[in-house]
């Protein structure tokens, strides 16, 4: 039976031209030997399986060879070729750092490279995963790789550059291998499976060679798996079954989905698709690689950087029709921040499917209902309500409130609209409930249903407002409506702190101040609020009317009043420092010092 090898070794190549991918470097390479510039130290350096070790080979062969070609190869003829493909040269050393890195393996290469080379002109010293050394293996081969005997070229290769030491890296001259594209990558498969009598599917390399993730040497050996597991015709569908990728077609399906707003539909697949084995991470991934190349699709600028076969880039192009480009940009940020989050996620799946959910609404059109799981639109439509309503109907709405009873009642219109704007005079006093429920027809239809309070300057409000800035000027109290519900202290106090988290963040150093304040109810509904130093309580005194208005519509209670004073000296209390609480606490809680004596407990 005839050793089997695996393609990697097999088809690795033997020349320059042979190489895969990186045409700039050899190129370089090749015309360094033919001009016999040769530096005495090279630094080849990058991702794995993308031909660092094999360049490194051929170009030794190469700087031995007794007749190169005139463009820089290698003659595969003179016996220092013949010695080195039929591995018996001893002109090439390789070295695998991983394994012999101590300065007693440095110190056995460096007496190596005292005796001259007996067939050729170069000893050739390959050194493989060089990051791999010691510091002071890296010390010891210093002085040597700056100045080594005329005979030396070293050739260092890695995969991790970052890792050694910078006074090594500036006695070598560096060249950067670049990662393998798709279409080099399918090119090559299809070259290695028409040499084995192997039939394929284009779009199944396109798998294997998105698989390898850039490397040669995994994209063969992927290739070896599929090909054993396929009997020698490799189809997409045994290729995503034998390597448990997903199926594109997912990821198709899902957008679809996500554009006709099926949000059931698409949790159905989810269940699916995580049914199957597939974690929820790698179908975010998959579907944020999908989304992006829809949308280099949409423009044939951009088209040539899909890097798949013809058949998938015109499906690509087909959604790409489908899928507005606001669509695809909003898409693309829920799933970063899903993927952002997935790590520290405690509930995984949950945030998989809400991620999916949000996709499914983007194109959702605006909706009210609490059913829709959108949020309400209520200021919008809001102000639309009150710029409709004409300065004239608001005057009629006030002529009929003052002809309905005495002068008192025409100030207690709710508000006059004018220009846009919404102004609320100062309430009337001993205003009569009764009448207020029989108001008119006319002055309740341009406005009814309007609380005029949900758009007051507020600390809430102030916050969704987002980018305003905020205004720090002080503001009247709200119409007294009629409410009296009672509250207290307590109920003071925890709406007192809500409201100073709510404030704006221009306001979040007086806010952070205010909340170490409590106030009290004196009078109820009147409180009360101690400030502790003047220029502290004239900057509260600039947002009380705000403060009162918020507390007022908080507590549900527009009678409510809001004083303040400064302390008086007898009322400001020291704030105890860590040693005198902790005194404080031994003297009171006497297990708490018998604990702090027998574990020598002291406080700095």
């Amino acid at each position: 039976m005839k050793e089997y090898i695996v393609s990697a070794r097999k088809y690795r190549p033997m020349s320059f031209d042979a190489v895969v991918g990186q045409t700039a470097l050899t190129t370089t390479l090749k015309n360094a030997v033919k001009s016999g510039k040769l530096a005495h130290a090279y630094l080849f350096c990058g991702p794995r399986g993308v031909g660092k070790t094999t360049c490194a080979r051929i170009f030794a062969k190469a700087i031995n060879c007794q007749h190169p070609t005139d463009d820089g190869e290698a003659c595969n003829e003179c016996e220092s070729c013949k010695a080195f493909n039929e591995q018996r040269s001893y002109n090439i050393f390789e070295l695998d750092a991983a394994s012999n890195n101590s300065v007693e393996n440095i110190k056995a290469l460096m007496e190596q490279t005292r005796i001259p080379p007996q067939v050729g002109r170069y000893k050739v010293f390959i050194i493989d995963e060089v990051h791999m050394l010691s510091t002071a293996a890296f010390n010891a081969f210093l002085k040597t790789l700056e100045e080594p005997p005329a005979h030396v070229i070293f050739i260092l290769a890695t995969t991790e550059k970052h890792k050694i030491l910078p006074t090594i890296i500036s006695r070598c001259q560096i060249y950067d291998f670049e990662r393998m594209t798709v279409p080099n990558i399918v090119k090559q498969l299809k070259m290695v499976a028409e040499n084995e009598g192997i039939t394929y599917e284009e779009e199944a390399l396109n798998v294997i060679a998105e698989k390898a993730d850039g490397g040669m040497r995994d994209a063969l050996s992927v290739f070896d798996q599929a090909a054993s597991f396929c009997q020698g015709d490799i189809t997409y569908r045994k290729v995503i079954e034998d390597l448990n990728v997903l199926d594109a077609d997912n990821y198709f399906n899902i957008i679809d989905l996500c554009l006709g707003n099926k949000t059931a539909d698409v949790m159905v697949l989810l269940d699916n698709i995580i049914n199957k084995g597939f974690d929820g991470s790698h179908l975010i991934s998959g579907l944020a690689v999908h989304v992006r190349n829809v949308l280099m699709a949409k423009d044939e600028q951009t088209l040539p950087l899909l890097q798949t076969s013809e058949r998938q880039a015109e499906r690509y192009k087909e959604q790409a029709k489908k899928c507005p480009a606001a669509f695809l940009y909003k898409a693309l940020k829920i799933m970063n921040d899903c993927d952002i989050n997935y790590r520290q996620s405690g509930n995984k799946r949950l945030l998989v499917e809400l991620t999916l959910i949000e996709m499914s609404q983007i194109t959702q059109p605006d909706d009210d209902s609490a059913a829709s799981g959108r949020g309400p639109k209520r200021l919008k439509s809001l102000f639309k309500r009150l710029k409709s309503a004409r300065p004239s109907e608001a005057k009629q709405v006030a002529e009929a409130e003052a002809h309905d009873g005495d002068g008192g009642s025409a100030a207690a219109v709710k508000a006059v609209v004018a220009g846009g704007t919404v102004a609320e005079p100062t309430p009337a006093a001993h205003h009569d409930d009764n009448r207020t429920a029989a108001a008119s027809p006319a002055a309740a239809s341009p406005l009814k249903g309007l609380k005029l309070g949900k758009i007051g300057k507020t600390f809430d409000n102030l916050r969704r407002r987002g980018e305003e800035k905020a205004v720090i000027e002080s503001v009247e109290d709200v119409k007294d409506t009629g409410q009296r519900n009672d509250f207290t202290d307590e109920q003071l106090q925890m709406q007192w702190v809500a409201m100073c988290n709510r404030m704006p963040r221009e306001m979040t150093g007086i806010a952070a101040r205010m909340k170490n304040m409590t106030p009290r109810i004196t009078d109820f509904p009147n409180v009360e609020l101690v400030v502790d130093n003047q220029i502290l309580l004239d900057d509260i005194q600039k947002i009380k009317g705000r403060i009162r208005n918020t507390l007022a519509m908080a507590l549900k209670n527009t009678a409510m009043t809001l004083n303040l004073r400064l302390a008086k000296p007898e009322e400001i209390k020291r704030i105890p420092t860590n040693r005198e609480r902790f005194d404080e606490l031994k003297a009171g809680n006497k297990a708490f010092g018998m604990l702090a004596e027998q574990l020598g407990l002291e406080l700095n």
